[in-house]
């Protein structure tokens, strides 16, 4: 996982331009909840870049990270499971697609797995938010 993150910094891709042009051909309605693109896209994808490669090392900081994020996007309402899912998944066909031929079987596995994992910890967060405070909790969209 390491390898491919290098490469892509090796080459100067930055996958965040072509992962937010696909989140936002995916769901158009999104893009109004952007205060300033540039500054979402540059957090998002280096978040979850990270999350997906802290989980991978079994990082500590990750799962605080994810019930952190998981609360404070309650601001904008009950957001669709089905955008945090695409997000990653888009953000792991991206980074394969700017790796090039340093993506292999391998490399292109330990993604998926972490993506899976981070997907099942924003899951988890959701649920654990709701019980904690259904009050102030929006529904949870599926």
């Amino acid at each position: 996982m390491e390898a491919s993150l290098a490469a892509v910094a090796e080459a100067g891709i930055d996958i965040r331009l072509p992962l937010f042009e696909r989140f936002f051909a995916a769901f158009p309605d999104r893009r109004s909840s952007f205060i300033s693109i540039d500054a979402a896209s540059r957090r998002m994808t280096d978040e979850t870049l990270q999350m997906m490669f802290g989980l991978a090392e079994g990082a500590g900081w990750v799962w605080p990270l994810i019930a952190e994020l998981v609360f404070t996007h309650r601001s904008y309402g009950a957001l669709p499971i089905a955008e945090y899912d695409a997000f990653i998944d888009m953000t792991v066909a991206e980074l394969g697609r700017a790796t090039g031929a340093a993506w292999d079987e391998a490399t292109a596995a330990a993604w998926i797995c972490s993506a899976e994992a981070l997907k099942a910890m924003i899951r988890k967060a959701r649920a654990e938010w709701a019980d904690a405070m259904p009050a102030g909790a929006p529904q949870l969209a599926e």
